[in-house]
C-alpha cells in the first residue's frame, strides 16, 4: 500500500473527501476537521470481494485524500490487524485506545439505562525494584503473570486493560455496588501470593483506585481524574489496597499541588532550615547529623517523609542537596576539631552526574577536611549495582570521607553490598531499636547485624534510641554510636554551643568497656 502524500493542494487524479465519502458532507465534520490542525486520518470502507478502499485526509485548509486501494486475503486477516491495533502485544490485553473507546461508549449506557460504571486504575507497587534487579524480560514476564491475576477476578460485565508500563484499568458496567467493592479487595488479594520468575519468588502488591459513574464523573477525563486521585490516596495509605473516590480526596491533592508549587520557590525564600541531633560513640560527642526542615509559611512545618520524594520527583533535590551540604559543613566549622557533619544523600542526587566533584567543590569553598563529612546513603540508590555506583562510592572514600549505609535492613537488604561497596558505618534502623527491650527477633538481629559489621571492619550506629535501656543494652553489645532522643533531640544551630557545654548528651553509668554477649547473655 502507498504511502500517499498530502498538500494542501488537491494531488492530481485525487478525490475530494467529499465525493468518496458523502455522508461525512456536513458542517458538523467539517468543524471537527478543522479543529484538528496538522493531524492524519485514514478511514476505510469494505466494497466486497476481499477489496477495500482506503482514503488518507490531511487536516490543513481544505481537506483532500489520496484514494488508495488495496486488496487483504480474507476477513480473518483484516480481523486480525484490527485486534492488532487495540491490543496489548504483551499482555494481550486491549490497550490504552480500545479503553478509551470502550469508556466513551460505558458512559452512554449511564446517561441512557440509568445504570452505574465502575473505573479501576490498578498500579502494581514495588515493579521498579523487581525490573531493575532482575532485568526487562523478567519484568515482562512479571506483568503477563499480573495480567493473568486480574483476569482470573473478573467477570463478565468487567473487562481489563493494560494503559501503559505497569499501569492497568478495569471497566466495570453493574447496578451491584457491592460487587464493585468486592472487586477491589479481590483484586488486592490476589496480589498477596508471590511471583515466581526463573526460580525467584517475588513479592509485587496492587493499588487500587475507584470511582463510580455519574457519582464521581459523567465524562471519561472527569473519572479518569477521579479515580487517579482514589488511586493516589490508596498509595498514601500504605499500598497494597483499593481506595473508592471521596470528595474529600480532592483537598488532599489540592493541598499536594499547592505544597509542590511552593517547592520550587521554598529555597529562595529561605524558607528551609537545618537541624542537628547528636551523636556519640562511648559516651563522648563526636558529631551531629544534619537534618532539613521546612517551615511553610502557610501551612507550619511539612515533615520531610512528604517534602522530599516531591523534590525528587521534580528534580530539585540536586539543588537543595548542596544547599544541605554547603550549610552543614559552614556550621560543622564552628565546632571542635573532632567532631563529624552527617548529611544525608537522596537518590536522587546520587544518580545525577557530577555528584564527587560538587561534593569537593563545596568541601574546598566551605574549607571543612573531608574527614569530617559523613555521607548516608540508602540502600535504594544501589539497586543497580554498576561500575557506576561503584566508582562514585570509591571516589568519596579516596577522598577521605566517610560513607554510611541508612536504615540497614528495611528495604532490599543485600549482604553483596558490604561485599562490594566501601561502607564504613551501617545505621540499624529504629524499626529494630524500638522494641529491643522486649522483642528476641529484634534482639537477634540487632546482635547479627553488629558482629557481621565488625567482623567486615566497619562501625554500627543504632537510630531512634529512645530509653537508657535501649542504650545500655546497645552499649553492652558493641554498638558503636547511638543516636536517638535519649541522646538528644535535633536541635538549631543555635542550641549547639550549649548542649556541647553541657552533658546531655552523656549516658550516665560506670564507664566500663562493652561487652558481647552470648545468646543467653539478656532476656
Amino acid at each position: 500500500m502507498s504511502a500517499g502524500f498530502w498538500s494542501s493542494v488537491p494531488p492530481e487524479n485525487s478525490l475530494s473527501l467529499w465525493e468518496i465519502y458523502p455522508e461525512l458532507d456536513s458542517a458538523a465534520v467539517q468543524d471537527h476537521f478543522k479543529s484538528t490542525r496538522e493531524q492524519s486520518l485514514r478511514l476505510s470502507r469494505d466494497m466486497g470481494n476481499g477489496t477495500f478502499r482506503e482514503i488518507a485526509i490531511h487536516a490543513i485548509g481544505e481537506f483532500y485524500g489520496v484514494v488508495q486501494t488495496y486488496r487483504t486475503g480474507d476477513k480473518a486477516e483484516r480481523a486480525a490487524l484490527l485486534h492488532q491495533a487495540t491490543h496489548d502485544a504483551l499482555t494481550g490485553l486491549p490497550n490504552r485506545r480500545q479503553f478509551a473507546s470502550d469508556l466513551s461508549e460505558a458512559l452512554k449506557v449511564v446517561s441512557t439505562e440509568g445504570r452505574s460504571v465502575c473505573l479501576m486504575q490498578l498500579d502494581l507497587d514495588d515493579f521498579k525494584p523487581v525490573n531493575d534487579t532482575l532485568g526487562h524480560p523478567a519484568g515482562d514476564k512479571l506483568l503477563q503473570f499480573a495480567a493473568g491475576r486480574i483476569r482470573e477476578c473478573l467477570t463478565g460485565t468487567e473487562r481489563a486493560y493494560r494503559l501503559a508500563g505497569d499501569e492497568f484499568a478495569i471497566i466495570s458496567i453493574s447496578s451491584e455496588h457491592q460487587r464493585k467493592a468486592d472487586l477491589g479487595d479481590a483484586l488486592v488479594q490476589a496480589f498477596k501470593q508471590p511471583f515466581t520468575l526463573d526460580g525467584i519468588s517475588v513479592f509485587v502488591g496492587l493499588s487500587v483506585g475507584i470511582s463510580i459513574a455519574p457519582a464521581d464523573g459523567f465524562d471519561p477525563e472527569t473519572l479518569m481524574k477521579t479515580s487517579d486521585v482514589a488511586l493516589y490516596a490508596a498509595k498514601k495509605e500504605g499500598r497494597g489496597r483499593a481506595s473508592a473516590f471521596d470528595a474529600s480526596m480532592l483537598q488532599i491533592i489540592e493541598q499536594r499541588e499547592l505544597l509542590r508549587r511552593s517547592l520550587r520557590i521554598a529555597l529562595e525564600k529561605g524558607q528551609f532550615s537545618l537541624e542537628y541531633q547528636p551523636i556519640v560513640e562511648c559516651q563522648k560527642l563526636i558529631g551531629f547529623e544534619a537534618l532539613l526542615r521546612w517551615q511553610h509559611p502557610l501551612l507550619g512545618s511539612i515533615p520531610p517523609a512528604i517534602f522530599i520524594p516531591m523534590a525528587e520527583t521534580d528534580g530539585l533535590m540536586s539543588e537543595i542537596g548542596r544547599w544541605v551540604l554547603e550549610n552543614a559543613c559552614r556550621e560543622a566549622l564552628t565546632w571542635p576539631s573532632d567532631c563529624i557533619v552527617a548529611v544525608n544523600l537522596s537518590p536522587a542526587e546520587f544518580l545525577v552526574s557530577g555528584l564527587t566533584d560538587r561534593i569537593s567543590q563545596v568541601l574546598d569553598a566551605v574549607g571543612l577536611p573531608s574527614d569530617r563529612l559523613e555521607l548516608e546513603i540508602t540502600e535504594s540508590v544501589l539497586l543497580e549495582r554498576t561500575v557506576n555506583n561503584l566508582d562514585t562510592l570509591n571516589t568519596l572514600n579516596v577522598l577521605g570521607i566517610r560513607i554510611a549505609l541508612d536504615d540497614f535492613g528495611t528495604q532490599y537488604s543485600s549482604l553483596s553490598y558490604l561485599k562490594n561497596f566501601p561502607f564504613d558505618t551501617l545505621k540499624i534502623d529504629k524499626y529494630f531499636v524500638s522494641d529491643l527491650e522486649t522483642d528476641r527477633k529484634s534482639q537477634s538481629i540487632v546482635r547479627s547485624v553488629v558482629t557481621l559489621a565488625h567482623d567486615l571492619g566497619m562501625e554500627v550506629a543504632a537510630e531512634g534510641v529512645e530509653t537508657l535501656q535501649q542504650a545500655e543494652w546497645l552499649r553492652d553489645l558493641g554498638c558503636d554510636r547511638l543516636q536517638g532522643h535519649v541522646i538528644g533531640k535535633p536541635l538549631p544551630a543555635s542550641a549547639i554551643e550549649d548542649f556541647m557545654k553541657g552533658s546531655g548528651f552523656l549516658i550516665h553509668r560506670p564507664n566500663r568497656p562493652p561487652v558481647v554477649p552470648d545468646e543467653h547473655a539478656r532476656p
